[in-house]
């Protein structure tokens, strides 16, 4: 029986079902919270062979302790994985000091952290990638400017989703950045690219082969969500387009990823633009080491009929999974923002398309930022009627 140890089990909510199809294979799962046992879902302890909480998860010494008890009652750990970008540097930090070899170490991180040290495995992939300064000052960054033109995007280096990224349109955006921008991080400044975010997300075996592909498009960007208070929109594709596929598998040869739920993110242009290309081609944009976020698998779920939960549980404890597909829809996330004047209320959405929808409900605080207060996840067959979808539920008076 293998010892899998799941950092954080019970947020995203979500997450316990990975713990369910791990136990459900034969492992032995060992989570490790800062939430008190009784508080956890049923569901989540249904899951467990054992939790250990600590006071905070932030505390790398109270989690190192849980992991060496966790060894001493139950033998070594075959897998450590919280499946969150938040935690995928504590992940690694903690299987390379108990020498946990099925993940990711120390030494890896710079690599898939690092949004500048990803530029070099996109250029050894074969795709083109947006070209980038380090923030280091007003001359430099004028430098880099009159190379590339306003507007330009600036983000940390080792940021998580789209948290402190900014546009910057002109000498005053660039100037009042200078000033307030915490000199202690490291700043990426990158060309502005006109283009729609598409994804592959996808889980890989041990020997570097996809089990599992499918991809989903944010029309608007997270970036714009999340900085102008708007309502989110994206959705899973019906079918992978191949040069979606081909795109994402020569990024996850180029960085060696084995083992793991994968989200990478491209930019699909939108227009042609000079030293990237042309209007519809993939562009890199980042990697992302752990599934999307939010309720993506569950989307993934229901766009494909497959439990993608089970897939990953079936690469951790045999290294395949049978993934027949049932179904091929678009599955389509609308997160309204409070405060809007919304055409339609709450009660006609569900009477005009209760019978496609998959989940409703509100988004907790610490989401709500990237993914709108209130959410409706759908499946349609066809574009046109996500597009329908998406008018009626977001459109305002």
């Amino acid at each position: 029986m293998k010892n899998v140890i799941f950092i954080s089990p019970n947020f995203p909510s979500n997450y316990w079902m990975f713990c369910k199809e791990l136990k459900a294979n034969g492992m032995n799962v060992l989570g490790i919270g800062d939430e008190p046992y009784d508080a956890l879902s049923q569901n989540l302890k249904d899951s467990l062979t054992e939790y250990y909480k600590v006071d905070n998860l932030e505390n790398y010494d109270a989690v190192y302790r849980g992991v060496a008890f966790l060894i001493f009652k139950h033998g070594p750990i075959d897998w450590l994985e919280s499946n969150n970008e938040y935690w995928l540097e504590r992940d690694a930090r903690l299987r390379t000091a108990f020498h946990i070899t099925s993940g990711f170490q120390v030494e890896d991180m710079p690599r898939i952290k690092l949004k500048s040290r990803m530029k070099e495995f996109y250029r050894k992939a074969g795709i083109p990638a947006a070209r980038y300064h380090l923030v280091d000052g007003l001359s430099g960054c004028q430098a880099f400017i009159r190379e590339v033109g306003y507007p330009v995007v600036v983000k940390p280096d080792n940021g998580v989703g789209a948290s402190d990224t900014h546009t910057l349109k002109n000498e005053a955006d660039l100037t009042h950045f200078l000033e307030t921008y915490n000199s202690k991080v490291s700043y990426i400044m990158e060309e502005f690219v006109h283009a729609e975010v598409n994804s592959y997300d996808a889980v890989y075996d041990s020997k570097g082969e996809p089990i599992f592909e499918t991809g989903n498009v944010t029309p608007n960007s997270i970036m714009d969500i999340v900085n102008e208070a708007d309502n989110c929109v994206y959705y899973i594709l019906r079918d992978l387009p191949e040069d979606t596929r081909a795109a994402g598998r020569a990024t996850a040869k180029a960085f060696g990823v084995k083992s793991r739920f994968i989200h990478f993110e491209f930019f699909r242009l939108t227009q042609d633009q000079e030293g990237l290309g042309k209007k519809g081609d993939i562009v890199a944009l980042e990697v992302n080491m752990r599934p999307s976020g939010g309720f993506t698998p569950d989307m993934i779920d229901y766009a494909h009929g497959i439990n993608i939960y089970k897939v990953w549980a079936d690469m951790v404890a045999f290294d395949r999974s049978e993934t027949d597909e049932k179904d091929h829809f678009f599955c389509g996330y609308a997160g309204r923002r409070d405060g809007k004047n919304f055409v339609l209320s709450h009660e006609d959405v569900m009477a005009k398309y209760g019978s496609q929808m998959k989940m409703v409900g509100r988004i907790p605080k610490v989401l709500s930022g990237a993914m709108g207060d209130q959410m409706y996840i759908a499946v349609f067959p066809t574009r046109e009627e996500l597009d329908q979808f998406y008018a009626d539920v977001l459109s305002c008076k």
